[in-house]
């Protein structure tokens, strides 16, 4: 069902203002109170909301009408190659030659079919987004709470939230009690955010730094809080993100464009042709149905209808080995589109990273450290390990699996490998008191009893823990702090794009009591003693290094978009070599601050991006595009979805990715691993090679059946070959040979070459040459039989050409299987389906002219033992004269 948002003409005096207009997260209460006309003790009224209702609409993703079924199956009919090809299968059903009409229109609906179920599944992506959000609410009216459907919240109500919730709207909160919520699905990162209700002074900030805002479809962890419904529907982010889905453009591949191009120029060719092969036969006092038939079977035998067959089994092919390397193609011509790749934009965490925070560097009385399974046993170590075991809300469940924060896992972790196991530390010192991490604080700190006395851990953000401590651990007991060195310590460790923590201690003789006045909570977290520094990361992926190395040799430029902070983001690519020391991050504010001509000029720099929004993404996109780059980017997030679909190639995560982005993707990575995305590049490209050798060898054949057929009159020869012989070859060549060659191996060197320029013809790199020439060379050898035979007496002569013209296309087909390297070094094994696909061939031609019943249909007469081996000699001809082509392109000596 489509939502429709009413809108009143005449809005009332005191209507709520623009709901995108305003940077909600830099007012104060008051101000917020008063900008949207509402109590945030009492809430709106009962009328005021029913106004409002009317004014701005239900509280949902509004949707465009899918396309009609039948529209969606029509459109599958209106390239202009399916045209020609359905034009082809009319003329051959009145020509009598049924076989080629059904395979003809069999084609055409599996073609249709397979693009019908692509696009049904496409339509789905505003569905799925639909479904994020939150189906009721907890809502403040006249001074009561109320539990509404989300969809009847406006601007200007006050919501309440409890760990659990869905956010129904953008709410700007104005009261938090630990409040932490779970934004990953707009920001991209999995941390979650600790919220507080304070004005932020910076009035452009990314989402993931609006800490006083909870936004439309993000989920509450822990704690509560109140917010005021300051967007609704479409004015959410969510909101925002489904109207750019909306208006996102669906783009063609470049596979798709230049089969369009090369099917019109060939309809176009074939028709001028036929009509000069017709009127030419025709001034020679040729028959005139005869010359009919014979142009319209050239016409049929000129177009390669296995294409779009070879096309979809290549691509088909392709998908399903993907799918064995986890990767799940959605859009089959995706599949191609890989190979031409020039840019992947990378989301890091979790991509090219392992979505898993661990320790990578300790730094406790003055050493720094960067491994600890034999620490020493004089302090600070031992207090240092106990601190990240204790003061830790991560635990292992019932299956031994580690549940927490990923920030508190990774300490646990550090701890246990360290040899300090925090059941048995817990078992020593139960905890018996807390204070809790928030965001005002920056420390979390916990109370243990070790029965003669009470020791407090504290952990927390250096700043915050180094400036309450009072003196340092050591191996000689405390000593006096120095502050300076430890945040200098603390601020080169964040410099390697790492997420620092500090740990400090404090003996209690007693239990401290936190509601007291004389030891409040700041008075728990005074007179400190430093025990060290813990400098935590998300690691890249084993294989993230090599797979962007492999890029880089293929000619792929790897850039890094993520919504985590600059240091961290820059650390992780430097150390991935996607960007070298020189390079620096580009942060979303940054972004926003160049206008259209700077960002053109920079684009293709820049090689990190920091805290970008879902807008900056397809810019970065669309800037990329512009300059003739073709763009793969990855992204789990619903942030992600719109440049996901505006991209060449979206490609979403199937471990932690949403519905929505991978209904707007091309491509699922089922294991979240950057890794696989090279080698579907890999894959890609083979598919592309495999679909140029196709059209190669189809257009070099069905050329030579045009030059025979147009030059043996103009050599005094009559026209060598009858309709039904054109129909055979074409149904003998264009069918097994050229479908096994979509089995095809890849190349040697296939990643060391640059990508496709979008612009490319399909023909390029010798490939039109290699038509012309080779098509005039299996003529000449089919012409030279025909004019030895005439010369000799011979009754057999049409037998004759018949059979050369089929065998050199089958000598021909092997050749061509490397557009470089010779047959002899790829072996005959290496595409045992080709090989099988030859020898029937090879085969049925035989049965035509041996078997007695098939004579008279074909036309043909039994050659003798010489007359075949004289066949198979000038078909060798031509197998040999490709491998002096490829040697020839080996040596740079030709299309260079």
């Amino acid at each position: 069902m489509t939502a429709t948002i009413e809108h009143n003409t005449q809005p009332a005096a005191n209507a709520t203002p623009d709901q995108g207009a305003v940077q909600w997260h830099a007012l104060s209460e008051d101000e917020l109170a008063h900008k949207l006309d509402t109590d945030a003790g009492h809430g709106l009224s009962n009328e005021e909301a029913a106004r409002r209702f009317r004014q701005h609409g239900p509280n949902a993703i509004r949707e465009t009408p899918p396309r009609a079924l039948w529209r969606i199956l029509l459109d599958q009919f209106m390239d202009f190659m399916i045209l020609v090809l359905i034009a082809a299968a009319i003329i051959s059903g009145v020509i009598g030659d049924l076989k080629d009409t059904i395979a003809i229109v069999v084609i055409v609906l599996l073609n249709a079919v397979i693009g019908f179920i692509q696009e049904v599944r496409a339509e789905r992506a505003m569905a799925a987004l639909k479904k994020m959000a939150a189906s009721s609410a907890l809502v403040l009216r006249q001074g009561s709470r109320h539990v509404l459907a989300a969809s009847e919240i406006v601007p200007g109500d006050v919501v309440l939230l409890e760990a659990g919730n869905l956010v129904p709207a953008d709410l700007r909160l104005i009261g938090t009690a630990q409040l932490r919520i779970d934004e990953a699905i707009l920001t991209g990162e999995a941390t979650t955010i600790e919220k507080s209700d304070a004005p932020l002074t910076a009035a452009a900030l990314p989402l993931g730094d609006r800490f006083n805002m909870a936004f439309k479809g993000s989920t509450v962890t822990y704690g509560r809080g109140t917010g005021i419904a300051v967007g609704t529907g479409m004015e959410t982010e969510l909101g925002k993100i489904a109207e750019l889905l909306d208006t996102g453009e669906e783009l063609r591949t470049p596979l798709q464009k230049r089969l369009a191009s090369f099917g019109r120029r060939l309809g176009i060719a074939v028709l001028a042709i036929c009509a000069i092969i017709f009127t030419a036969g025709i001034l020679r006092g040729e028959s005139l149905m005869q010359m009919f038939l014979t142009a319209i079977s050239l016409a049929v035998a000129a177009i390669p209808e296995a294409l779009p067959a070879v096309v979809t089994i290549s691509l088909a092919l392709g998908a399903r080995k993907m799918v064995r390397q986890n990767a799940l193609i959605r859009r089959l011509p995706a599949v191609e589109t890989l190979g031409s790749v020039t840019y992947i934009c990378s989301d890091k965490t979790g991509t090219l990273t392992q979505n898993k925070m661990r320790v990578e560097e300790i730094y406790a009385a003055g050493e720094q450290i960067t491994s600890w399974s034999h620490l020493p046993e004089h302090e600070p170590w031992p207090t240092l390990c106990a601190s990240l075991a204790l003061c830790n809300d991560a635990n292992l469940d019932d299956h031994q699996q580690l549940t927490g924060d990923p920030t508190e896992t990774a300490l646990f972790v550090c701890a246990s490998d360290a040899g300090y196991d925090k059941h048995t530390l817990e078992m020593k010192y139960p905890r018996v008191s807390e204070m809790p991490f928030d965001s005002e604080r920056k420390r979390m700190t916990t109370i243990h009893s070790n029965k003669e006395a009470f020791i407090a851990y504290t952990k927390g953000a250096p700043e915050s823990v180094v400036a309450a401590c009072v003196s340092t651990l050591s191996a000689q007991g405390s000593t006096p702090i120095d502050r300076d060195s430890i945040l200098e310590a603390a601020e080169e460790m964040a410099a390697r794009g790492l997420r620092v923590l500090a740990v400090a201690t404090r003996a209690w003789p007693q239990l401290p009591d936190a509601a007291s006045g004389s030891e409040s909570g700041a008075a728990i977290e005074s007179e400190l003693v430093f025990v060290g520094l813990v400098g935590m990361m998300d690691p890249p992926r084993a294989e993230a290094e090599e797979s962007v190395r492999l890029c880089r040799s293929a000619g792929i430029t790897p850039v890094m978009i993520t919504g985590d902070h600059a240091a961290t983001a820059l650390a992780i690519a430097r150390q991935l070599g996607i960007a070298d020391e020189n390079d620096t991050a580009v942060t979303g504010t940054m972004l926003a601050a160049m206008d259209d001509e700077e960002f053109s000029r920079r684009v293709g720099h820049i090689r990190v991006y920091a805290r970008v929004d879902p807008v900056q993404k397809i810019r970065i996109v669309q800037a990329l595009q512009a300059r003739g780059e073709f763009v793969a980017m990855t992204g789990d997030g619903v942030n992600d979805a719109p440049a996901l679909k505006r991209a060449d190639i979206g490609v979403a995560m199937g471990k932690g990715g949403t519905d929505v982005a991978r209904e707007a993707s091309s491509l699922v990575l089922l294991d979240d691993n950057f890794a696989t995305i090279v080698r579907a590049v890999r894959e890609g490209r083979r598919i592309f090679d495999n679909i140029r050798k196709f059209i190669r060898f189809a257009m070099t054949g069905n050329s030579a059946e045009i030059w025979v057929i147009f030059l043996a009159p103009l050599l005094g020869m009559p026209i060598p070959l009858l309709p039904i012989h054109i129909l055979w070859i074409n149904l003998l060549t264009d069918g097994l040979p050229g479908l096994a060659l979509a089995a095809e191996p890849s190349e040697k060197g296939i990643m060391q070459r640059p990508p496709r320029p979008p612009q490319e013809s399909i023909f390029s790199h010798g490939m039109w040459q290699h038509i012309v020439w080779f098509g005039l060379v299996i003529a000449a050898v089919s012409l030279f039989a025909q004019a030895w035979t005439l010369h000799t007496g011979s009754g057999h002569w049409q037998t004759m050409v018949f059979t050369v013209l089929t065998l050199s296309q089958m000598a021909h087909v092997m050749a061509i299987r490397s557009e470089r390297e010779s047959l002899f070094r790829q072996g005959l094994r290496s595409n045992l389906l080709l090989l099988g696909a030859v020898a029937l061939t090879f085969a049925l031609q035989m049965a035509t002219i041996y078997i007695p019943f098939l004579n008279p249909i074909f036309n043909t007469h039994p050659l003798t033992l010489q007359e075949l081996g004289f066949c198979l000699a000038l078909a060798l001809l031509v197998f040999f004269a490709v491998e002096t082509e490829k040697f020839l392109v080996r040596r740079g000596l030709l299309y260079a």
